[in-house]
Protein backbone atom coordinates (compact mmCIF):
# COMPACT_ATOMS: atom_id res chain seq x y z
CA UNK A 1 0.00 0.00 0.00
CA UNK A 2 2.89 2.26 0.68
CA UNK A 3 4.20 1.81 -2.57
CA UNK A 4 0.97 2.56 -4.07
CA UNK A 5 1.11 5.94 -2.15
CA UNK A 6 5.01 6.97 -3.09
CA UNK A 7 3.99 5.47 -7.03
CA UNK A 8 1.12 7.88 -7.42
CA UNK A 9 2.93 10.66 -6.10
CA UNK A 10 5.76 9.85 -8.47
CA UNK A 11 2.83 9.22 -11.06
CA UNK A 12 1.29 13.21 -10.07
CA UNK A 13 4.92 14.81 -10.93
CA UNK A 14 5.18 12.99 -13.87
CA UNK A 15 1.80 14.01 -14.60
CA UNK A 16 2.45 17.72 -14.44
CA UNK A 17 5.92 17.48 -15.75
CA UNK A 18 4.27 16.39 -19.45
CA UNK A 19 1.76 19.32 -18.76
CA UNK A 20 4.43 21.25 -18.31
CA UNK A 21 6.17 20.52 -21.28
CA UNK A 22 3.26 20.76 -23.55
CA UNK A 23 2.43 23.85 -22.53
CA UNK A 24 5.69 25.54 -22.80
CA UNK A 25 6.01 23.77 -26.65
CA UNK A 26 2.53 25.48 -27.48
CA UNK A 27 3.96 29.02 -25.55
CA UNK A 28 7.29 28.35 -28.02
CA UNK A 29 4.89 28.19 -31.17
CA UNK A 30 2.81 30.45 -29.91
CA UNK A 31 5.69 33.19 -30.12
CA UNK A 32 7.27 31.75 -33.64
CA UNK A 33 3.53 32.69 -34.81
CA UNK A 34 3.73 36.33 -33.28
CA UNK A 35 7.37 37.09 -34.59
CA UNK A 36 6.18 35.64 -38.18
CA UNK A 37 3.10 37.93 -38.28
CA UNK A 38 5.62 40.71 -37.11
CA UNK A 39 7.91 39.70 -40.16
CA UNK A 40 5.26 39.47 -42.62
CA UNK A 41 3.75 42.99 -41.55
CA UNK A 42 6.99 44.81 -41.62
CA UNK A 43 7.78 43.19 -45.11
CA UNK A 44 4.45 44.23 -46.47
CA UNK A 45 4.60 48.19 -44.59
CA UNK A 46 6.26 49.92 -47.28
CA UNK A 47 3.39 48.84 -50.06
CA UNK A 48 0.82 50.04 -47.70
CA UNK A 49 2.70 52.89 -47.01
CA UNK A 50 2.88 53.89 -50.40
CA UNK A 51 -0.67 52.89 -51.57
CA UNK A 52 -1.79 55.19 -48.63
CA UNK A 53 0.52 58.05 -50.12
CA UNK A 54 -1.89 57.33 -53.47
CA UNK A 55 -4.35 57.42 -52.67
CA UNK A 56 -3.99 60.46 -50.56
CA UNK A 57 -2.60 61.99 -53.78
CA UNK A 58 -5.78 60.78 -55.86
CA UNK A 59 -7.93 62.39 -53.66
CA UNK A 60 -6.21 65.77 -54.10
CA UNK A 61 -6.04 65.75 -57.86
CA UNK A 62 -9.52 64.95 -57.90
CA UNK A 63 -10.63 67.69 -55.30
CA UNK A 64 -11.75 65.11 -51.94
CA UNK A 65 -9.26 66.88 -49.91
CA UNK A 66 -10.74 70.37 -50.55
CA UNK A 67 -10.03 73.17 -53.42
CA UNK A 68 -6.44 73.98 -51.58
CA UNK A 69 -5.52 70.31 -51.72
CA UNK A 70 -6.24 70.14 -55.11
CA UNK A 71 -4.59 73.28 -56.28
CA UNK A 72 -1.67 72.14 -54.63
CA UNK A 73 -1.74 69.17 -56.31
CA UNK A 74 -1.58 70.73 -59.92
CA UNK A 75 0.84 73.21 -58.87
CA UNK A 76 3.36 69.95 -57.86
CA UNK A 77 2.28 68.95 -61.40
CA UNK A 78 2.94 72.29 -63.11
CA UNK A 79 6.45 72.95 -61.54
CA UNK A 80 7.49 69.28 -61.77
CA UNK A 81 10.51 68.84 -64.08
CA UNK A 82 8.56 65.79 -65.72
CA UNK A 83 5.98 68.70 -67.02
CA UNK A 84 8.43 71.37 -67.89
CA UNK A 85 10.69 69.02 -69.74
CA UNK A 86 7.35 67.98 -71.99
CA UNK A 87 6.68 71.59 -72.21
CA UNK A 88 9.90 72.35 -73.72
CA UNK A 89 10.27 69.58 -76.48
CA UNK A 90 6.21 69.42 -77.43
CA UNK A 91 6.72 73.20 -77.77
CA UNK A 92 10.78 73.20 -79.72
CA UNK A 93 8.89 70.46 -82.10
CA UNK A 94 5.81 72.65 -82.99
CA UNK A 95 8.56 75.62 -83.60
CA UNK A 96 10.98 73.67 -85.41
CA UNK A 97 8.00 72.10 -87.61
CA UNK A 98 6.93 75.60 -88.61
CA UNK A 99 10.04 77.03 -89.26
CA UNK A 100 10.24 73.75 -91.84
CA UNK A 101 7.30 74.72 -94.16
CA UNK A 102 7.62 78.44 -93.32
CA UNK A 103 4.78 79.20 -91.68
CA UNK A 104 6.06 80.47 -88.37
CA UNK A 105 3.90 83.51 -88.16
CA UNK A 106 0.96 81.35 -89.23
CA UNK A 107 -2.19 80.79 -87.04
CA UNK A 108 -1.72 77.11 -86.93
CA UNK A 109 1.65 77.70 -84.76
CA UNK A 110 -0.14 79.88 -82.67
CA UNK A 111 -3.11 77.98 -81.78
CA UNK A 112 -0.69 75.06 -81.65
CA UNK A 113 1.34 76.70 -78.73
CA UNK A 114 -1.53 77.66 -76.91
CA UNK A 115 -3.42 74.71 -76.88
CA UNK A 116 -0.20 72.74 -76.08
CA UNK A 117 0.21 72.88 -72.12
CA UNK A 118 -3.62 72.72 -71.78
CA UNK A 119 -3.18 69.29 -73.93
CA UNK A 120 0.32 68.34 -72.15
CA UNK A 121 -1.07 69.07 -68.41
CA UNK A 122 -4.53 67.49 -68.82
CA UNK A 123 -2.11 64.40 -70.34
CA UNK A 124 0.13 64.48 -67.51
CA UNK A 125 -3.08 64.35 -64.98
CA UNK A 126 -4.07 61.61 -66.68
CA UNK A 127 -1.28 59.59 -66.59
CA UNK A 128 -0.52 60.40 -63.12
CA UNK A 129 -3.90 58.70 -61.69
CA UNK A 130 -2.82 55.90 -63.16
CA UNK A 131 -0.10 55.63 -61.79
CA UNK A 132 -1.05 56.54 -58.19
CA UNK A 133 -3.71 53.73 -59.25
CA UNK A 134 -1.23 51.41 -59.10
CA UNK A 135 0.25 51.94 -56.26
CA UNK A 136 -3.53 52.39 -54.52
CA UNK A 137 -4.10 49.08 -55.44
CA UNK A 138 -0.47 47.58 -54.64
CA UNK A 139 -1.42 48.77 -51.26
CA UNK A 140 -4.92 47.88 -50.79
CA UNK A 141 -3.72 44.62 -51.60
CA UNK A 142 -0.73 44.75 -49.18
CA UNK A 143 -3.20 45.51 -46.61
CA UNK A 144 -5.47 42.96 -47.68
CA UNK A 145 -2.75 40.26 -47.30
CA UNK A 146 -1.01 41.89 -43.53
CA UNK A 147 -5.18 41.91 -42.64
CA UNK A 148 -5.48 38.04 -43.51
CA UNK A 149 -2.07 36.81 -42.12
CA UNK A 150 -3.11 38.56 -38.90
CA UNK A 151 -6.58 36.34 -39.42
CA UNK A 152 -4.53 33.14 -40.26
CA UNK A 153 -2.06 34.00 -37.75
CA UNK A 154 -5.00 34.78 -34.86
CA UNK A 155 -6.43 31.47 -35.19
CA UNK A 156 -3.62 30.12 -34.75
CA UNK A 157 -2.49 31.70 -31.80
CA UNK A 158 -6.04 30.94 -30.52
CA UNK A 159 -5.91 26.87 -31.60
CA UNK A 160 -2.21 26.87 -29.29
CA UNK A 161 -3.71 28.90 -26.71
CA UNK A 162 -6.65 26.21 -26.37
CA UNK A 163 -4.18 23.48 -26.17
CA UNK A 164 -2.03 25.01 -23.89
CA UNK A 165 -4.99 25.34 -21.40
CA UNK A 166 -5.98 21.97 -21.68
CA UNK A 167 -2.26 20.69 -21.26
CA UNK A 168 -2.06 22.82 -17.76
CA UNK A 169 -5.91 21.57 -17.15
CA UNK A 170 -4.99 18.54 -17.78
CA UNK A 171 -1.89 18.06 -15.72
CA UNK A 172 -3.85 19.69 -12.56
CA UNK A 173 -6.80 16.79 -13.33
CA UNK A 174 -4.18 14.70 -13.64
CA UNK A 175 -2.84 15.85 -10.79
CA UNK A 176 -5.58 15.57 -8.62
CA UNK A 177 -6.86 12.38 -9.27
CA UNK A 178 -3.34 10.76 -7.87
CA UNK A 179 -4.11 12.74 -5.05
CA UNK A 180 -7.17 11.53 -4.50
CA UNK A 181 -6.15 7.80 -4.98
CA UNK A 182 -3.23 8.90 -2.41
CA UNK A 183 -5.55 10.17 0.12
CA UNK A 184 -7.95 6.94 -0.30
CA UNK A 185 -5.19 4.55 0.50
CA UNK A 186 -3.88 6.30 3.02
CA UNK A 187 -7.49 6.41 4.80
CA UNK A 188 -6.96 2.22 3.95
CA UNK A 189 -3.37 1.71 5.23
CA UNK A 190 -4.80 3.42 8.54
CA UNK A 191 -8.02 1.59 8.56
CA UNK A 192 -5.91 -1.45 8.30
CA UNK A 193 -3.19 -0.55 10.55
CA UNK A 194 -6.28 0.52 13.07
CA UNK A 195 -7.81 -2.78 12.71
CA UNK A 196 -4.57 -4.62 13.08
CA UNK A 197 -4.20 -2.87 16.41
CA UNK A 198 -8.34 -3.38 17.45
CA UNK A 199 -7.65 -7.14 16.69
CA UNK A 200 -4.21 -7.22 18.55
CA UNK A 201 -5.56 -5.61 21.66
Amino acid sequence: MIGGITGASASAKGAQRAAQTQAGAAEQAIAEQRAARLDAQNLQDPFVKAGTSALAQQMSLIGLNGTAGQQDAFNALLSSPEYSTAVRQSEQAILASAAATGGLRGGNVQNSLATNREDLFSNLITQQMGRLGGLTSLGQNAAAGVGNNGLVSAGAIGDLLQQQAAALAGGQIAKGNVNAQSFNNILKVAGAVTGAGVRGF
